[in-house]
C-alpha cells in the first residue's frame, strides 16, 4: 500500500488504503522506502485477522476481507493502465472469484534439507506451505514424503514444483536436485517407490539440465472440464515441466471467457501458445488454429496434444521469429499469452504490421499489459473490453484479459 512521507513514497505491507499505522522502514531505494506495519492505529472496516506467517509466499493480502482484495486488484489495473499506459478505464472492471484455499495445481516448494516450503517475501528463509492454504493436505504430504524419502536415499534435493489436474486425482513431480551426478534413475525410482500410487511419475534435473524421468511425469484434464462443457472429447495432456495456470478453480472460466473473445474472429493464431491450453479448445469449438511455442517443454506437449486435430496446427518456434518470417491469414484473430515481461519490442512490431483484426491479450502482469495497450491503441486498436481473474487470493497478482478491436466494431473502453 502507498503512503508518502516528506515527499517519499513508502511501500507499507500489512496495511490497507485508508487506514492509519504504525510502520518500520525496512529498506530505502532511491525513490521509494519500503515498510512493513507494525500497529493499527484507524483500522478499515475492511480488516481481518491475517494468516499465521503472512510474508510467507502468497499471503500478502491475507489480512484485508476478500471482497476488498477484488476491489483493490481492479484498482491495480485500472492505476497501471492510466498511469503505465496513460489510458483511462471509464468502465468497472469485473475480477473474477476464487476459493481461497486449495486452489493451487501448480506449486514450487523450496528445500532445505528435509523441509520443503515457500519462502518469506524478499528472502530465502522457508516457511510452511500449510498455513497458506494454497495447496491441499494431500498434495503437501506427497510432497514432504517424496523429499524425505530422496534425503534418506542420499539425494540432496534443491526444489520440487508439484503439478496436478483439475480434479486433484493426477500428481507429478519436476525435482532439481544439487548433483545430478550422484542420481541414478533406479535409485531415484526406489526412493520414490512408496508414493508411486499417489504420482504418476517425476522428472529430475540439476541447475545444469539433463532432466530423466521416472515414471510417466504427466497429467491430464477432459476438454469439457476445461472449457466449462463448451467442447467435449479429447484431453489435454502436460508434463511437469510445462507452464500451465495454477487456479483449479478460476482456468475454466478464463478459457470460455478466451473463447467468447475469439468468436467469430476468423482464423486463430495462438503466440506463446503453451500445452495448448487455448489453442486445443478453440480447434475442437471449430475454429482453424495456428499455435505457437517456443519453450521445449511445453512445445512438446503441444504437438502431442494437437495431433488428431485437423484445425489445429502446431508450430514450434520463437514468437518473434514466426511472426518476422510468417503472413498471418487476413482479418486473423491473435491470442497472446505472454510471460511477465510481456510482448518483446520485436513481436510488437511485427503483431501491429500483422492483418489482425483482433488481438486478444492475456496477462499476469498489470504494467507491461497497460505499456503493450498503449503500443496496440497507438497503432491502431481500440480496447474493448478488459476483466481479470483473481487466480492467486490473497496476493497482489491479478490475471487479465484484455480484447483489443481494429476499426469501428467494438466501442472503446477508454477515453
Amino acid at each position: 500500500m502507498i503512503a508518502r512521507h516528506d515527499g517519499q513514497i513508502v511501500l507499507v505491507s500489512g496495511a490497507i488504503p485508508g487506514e492509519r499505522v504504525t510502520a518500520v522502514v525496512e529498506r530505502t531505494e532511491r525513490r521509494l522506502a519500503f515498510a512493513a506495519a507494525t500497529g493499527v492505529l484507524v483500522p478499515s472496516p475492511d480488516r481481518r485477522e491475517g494468516f499465521p506467517d503472512p510474508a510467507c509466499g502468497g499471503c500478502v493480502f491475507s489480512h484485508i476481507v476478500y471482497e476488498r482484495q477484488l476491489a483493490l486488484k481492479a484498482e491495480i489495473l485500472r492505476d497501471a493502465y492510466l498511469r503505465v499506459g496513460k489510458l483511462p478505464i471509464e468502465s468497472a472492471i469485473d475480477v473474477a472469484a476464487s476459493p481461497e484455499r486449495g486452489y493451487r495445481m501448480k506449486a514450487r516448494f523450496h528445500v532445505h534439507g528435509r523441509g520443503a516450503g515457500f519462502y518469506r517475501e524478499g528472502t530465502h528463509t522457508l516457511c510452511s506451505a500449510a498455513a497458506t492454504g494454497q495447496v491441499g493436505d494431500a498434495s503437501l504430504a506427497v510432497v514432504t514424503a517424496a523429499v524425505e524419502r530422496l534425503v534418506d536415499a542420499g539425494i540432496a534435493v534443491a526444489s520440487v514444483e508439484l503439478t496436478e489436474n483439475v480434479a486433484g486425482d493426477q500428481r507429478a513431480l519436476s525435482i532439481v536436485v544439487e548433483d545430478m551426478a550422484a542420481v541414478r534413475a533406479d535409485r531415484a525410482a526406489d526412493a520414490l517407490g512408496h508414493i508411486a500410487t499417489a504420482v504418476r511419475g517425476s522428472v529430475f534435473q540439476d541447475q545444469r539440465g539433463h532432466p530423466f524421468g521416472v515414471g510417466e511425469p504427466t497429467v491430464a484434464d477432459r476438454l469439457d472440464v476445461l472449457s466449462q462443457g463448451r467442447v467435449g472429447g479429447d484431453e489435454l495432456r502436460r508434463h511437469a515441466q510445462s507452464f500451465f495456470q495454477a487456479n483449479r478453480f478460476l482456468v475454466p472460466a478464463l478459457v470460455a471467457a478466451v473463447l467468447d473473445a475469439v468468436a467469430g474472429g476468423g482464423p486463430v493464431v495462438d503466440l506463446y501458445a503453451g500445452v495448448g491450453l487455448f489453442s486445443v479448445i478453440a480447434a475442437a469449438a471449430g475454429h482453424q488454429v495456428t499455435a505457437v511455442e517456443g519453450d521445449d517443454a511445453s512445445a512438446a506437449d503441444l504437438e502431442d496434444n494437437a495431433r488428431g486435430i485437423p484445425r489445429l496446427r502446431a508450430v514450434r518456434d520463437s514468437v518473434e521469429h514466426f511472426l518476422a518470417s510468417r503472413t498471418l491469414p487476413l482479418s486473423c484473430t491473435v491470442v497472446v499469452d505472454p510471460p511477465r515481461t510481456g510482448l518483446s519490442p520485436a513481436a510488437m512490431r511485427s503483431l501491429l504490421k500483422a492483418p489482425a483484426k483482433r488481438v486478444v491479450y492475456v496477462s499476469c502482469d498489470p504494467a507491461t499489459m497497460a505499456r503493450d495497450a498503449r503500443l496496440l491503441v497507438d497503432g491502431g486498436y481500440a480496447l474493448g473490453s478488459l476483466r481479470a481473474f483473481d487466480l492467486f487470493p490473497n496476493t497482489p497478482h491479478v490475471e487479465s484479459l484484455g480484447v483489443f478491436v481494429k476499426g469501428p466494431q467494438m466501442a472503446a473502453l477508454v477515453g
